[in-house]
């Protein structure tokens, strides 16, 4: 008769012994890697919440400073324009990439963020300012391939603009037609007409912004970079520097400035793009009359306005 004695207890657990062991070992092991990869997770979020704080606080700062500014600019816009007599526009350009990195508060002036006007849209006689409208009524002409820089055209946009010659513009309004220049003026979305038989020619500072814009863009009309660069090297030699080239050096030394004046009877106006020395750069529009202005008598007043707005915006307590 075969013994169906059953195995002892203690056999039993000696064979489960080494499967036991396994088993406790492999929960361990899974619980070690879950728990540190919960820390890891924990710190993770840790860091990206510390992060995201820091990026919010920053933001702050720079929306803090930037109203700061425009405050400060609208009070002072608002007081000199008060009595009627002087438009002004302001738009900031920002800096290239490759400057940003090296400006500590680069972010406040991210391009267009400080743009302030102050009786911008009202119209003004514009006086040589117009042959800015003419580069760009010549440049969407060469675009089109109805314009090109023969000897002669290269002459008189440098009698024209260096020289504010009136001679070059004239001939070029009168041969393409006043209804075609207003047409072409127009089509960008500037104050039209600029330009009327019985009238001198008329324009706004937004007007002069905007189509400043482009330039320093290169964009629209100006969108050929040679040619762009061209008329702002031209602009940058312009013998009348009393207005927004000394005001801006005024306020730094070594800001560089490409403009355009107007003078006509008791009218004084200058438009131009301003780079300072650490790359940032900014449009300034600029028009007056009155005041019994006479010859270059309002450009000294053109020259204090833009040392001001710098001050304003790019000085140390604006920092």
């Amino acid at each position: 008769m075969r013994n169906n004695k059953k195995p002892s207890i203690n056999r039993i657990i000696f064979k489960a012994f080494p499967w036991v062991m396994g088993i406790l070992l492999i929960l361990l092991v899974y619980i070690k890697i879950n728990s540190g990869s919960a820390q890891s997770n924990s710190n993770a979020a840790s860091n990206s919440s510390s992060a995201q704080s820091e990026s919010t606080s920053q933001t702050s700062q720079v929306v803090k400073k930037r109203r700061k500014i425009k405050s400060e600019l609208q009070s002072y816009l608002k007081e000199v324009t008060k009595d009627g007599t002087t438009s002004v526009s302001f738009y900031n350009l920002g800096a290239s990439k490759k400057d940003a990195k090296k400006i500590k508060n680069a972010a406040v002036y991210k391009e267009g963020s400080l743009t302030t006007e102050s009786n911008a849209h009202t119209p003004e006689v514009a006086a040589s300012t117009f042959k800015l409208f003419i580069s760009a009524f010549l440049m969407n002409q060469k675009l089109k391939g109805q314009f090109s820089w023969t000897a002669t055209n290269t002459n008189g946009f440098y009698q024209m603009i260096v020289n504010s010659d009136n001679t070059y513009a004239d001939a070029k309004l009168q041969s393409y037609g006043m209804s075609t220049a207003n047409q072409f003026v127009k089509n960008q979305g500037w104050y039209n007409p600029v330009f009327q038989e019985t009238k001198v020619a008329t324009t706004t500072s937004h007007s002069l912004m905007l189509l400043l814009e482009k330039l320093s863009q290169a964009q629209g009309p100006f969108k050929n970079s040679s040619d762009q660069q061209k008329i702002l090297g031209l602009m940058s030699k312009q013998i009348y520097r009393t207005g927004i080239p000394a005001g801006a050096s005024s306020a730094q030394s070594g800001t560089k400035v490409a403009d355009k004046v107007g003078f006509l009877n008791d009218t004084n106006n200058d438009a131009g793009i301003v780079t300072l020395p650490n790359g940032e750069r900014y449009i300034l529009v600029v028009m007056t009359h009155g005041h019994d202005q006479s010859g270059f008598s309002g450009f000294p007043k053109i020259a204090k306005i833009t040392k001001k707005v710098q001050t304003i915006v790019y000085g140390s307590d604006s920092k």
